[in-house]
């Protein structure tokens, strides 16, 4: 059997390969689209990502007769940072070819580099963070590929099953089917009388993100998910990095505010489906992507859409105020959905047993289109 080399990234050269490296072990699987490298950077490097200020990592990539043929990372939350129920050891970005010894590999480079931080528990993946991309692909392999979604082939989650891991929890997205009935639909639930003159929906300002929007969305988000499995607080400097792109790629109608009684109580963020606009770029933006991509987005009629952020007070959770102002902010972006000709919108991700929003989205008509795992299992 030929030897499988496992190499910690440290550098330049190692660093942009474990970015790419997806798109090479996965080029024309269905249901995979590449992500531009230049985005993934932004996800993995220190210098771009205000995440890692909170976390300990190493990335590792594994080599096998010469060919990189996987990739793995391991993170540790500094002192004083603890997720929900979940571990503070944690590993992200699996990636491999189909060789159960290749992940084995990977995971024992991430299990050891952990144990020797002191773990004796492991969670993943999160890429890099719960509020990141998280979460292994175990349903809707050739559903329609999603910005910012993770996407793994079927024999992935076997071989880490194989190696001993176990569910944690499952995470579901859901397709929301939009079609042109929707552009004259009258809004049910902020039209209701109880409603009114109480709820109002607003768009974010996109003008005023970093000095006034990103605090009260961090607030909200923090607030609103602040007691749910794996969370870990969204820090202002992240909410700012993602503004800095949300500028770039957002339509100001796909952003919404909710006030109740003139106090902001709740935000979301749609993003359209990017996937649609750069997958023949096959990862690369430069040189000759970057005109192109600013002239599709100019001019690129978008067919779906992903719900990113979402964040509801927590006082107002359970309760039928806080069930009105969820209904309203999916109802008012199927109404806007269909006016920028967007055929399904992904709802995602919700945890499997957070009945109080898949209820609402089912209501609405959403169906299960992707089912991600958290996996767990004990290293010491």
């Amino acid at each position: 059997m030929a030897r499988i080399e496992i190499v910690p990234v440290a550098g330049l050269s190692t660093f942009t390969t474990f970015c790419k490296l997806p798109r090479l072990l996965y080029k024309g699987a269905p249901g995979f689209a590449p992500p531009l490298d230049i985005e993934r950077w932004t996800l993995f490097a220190h210098m771009l990502n205000p995440h890692y200020k909170l976390v300990e990592d190493q990335k590792f990539l594994a080599r096998r007769d010469g060919e990189w043929v996987g990739r793995i990372a391991a993170h540790v939350y500094k002192d004083g940072i603890t997720p929900v129920a979940a571990s503070p050891a944690q590993f992200g970005a699996l990636d491999a070819v189909d060789d159960i010894e290749v992940v084995r590999a990977l995971v024992e480079a991430a299990e050891d580099w952990l144990k020797a931080k002191g773990a004796t528990r492991i969670n993943g993946p999160f890429s890099p963070t719960i509020n990141g991309e998280v979460g292994m692909l175990i349903e809707g392999f050739e559903s329609t590929p999603m910005f910012l979604t993770p996407w793994h082939p079927p024999y992935l989650s076997r071989h880490l099953a194989a190696l001993g891991y176990e569910k944690a929890k499952d995470l579901v997205s859901y397709r929301i089917a939009i079609d042109e009935t929707f552009l004259n639909e009258k809004p049910l639930i902020s039209n209701r009388k109880e409603w009114r003159d109480r709820l109002k929906l607003r768009p974010l300002d996109l003008d005023n993100l970093k000095t006034t929007e990103t605090a009260l969305m961090e607030e909200l988000f923090n607030d609103g998910w602040r007691d749910n499995w794996g969370f870990v607080p969204f820090t202002k400097a992240e909410f700012d990095s993602t503004a800095d792109a949300l500028k770039y790629v957002m339509p100001p109608e796909f952003g919404i505010m909710v006030e109740l009684d003139g106090a902001p109580v709740s935000f979301l963020v749609a993003l359209p489906n990017l996937f649609e606009i750069v997958s023949d770029f096959d990862g690369r933006l430069f040189p000759f992507g970057l005109p192109k991509l600013i002239s599709r987005m100019r001019n690129h009629k978008f067919n779906t859409a992903r719900i990113v952020l979402l964040g509801t007070r927590k006082a107002l959770q359970n309760s039928a105020t806080g069930g009105a102002i969820l209904l309203s902010m999916i109802e008012e972006m199927r109404r806007r959905g269909a006016k920028a000709s967007i055929t399904h919108m992904e709802a995602g991700w919700v945890l499997e047993d957070n009945m109080a929003m898949r209820k609402p989205i089912e209501m609405f008509g959403g169906k299960v289109d992707k089912v991600h795992r958290i996996y767990e299992k004990r290293i010491g």
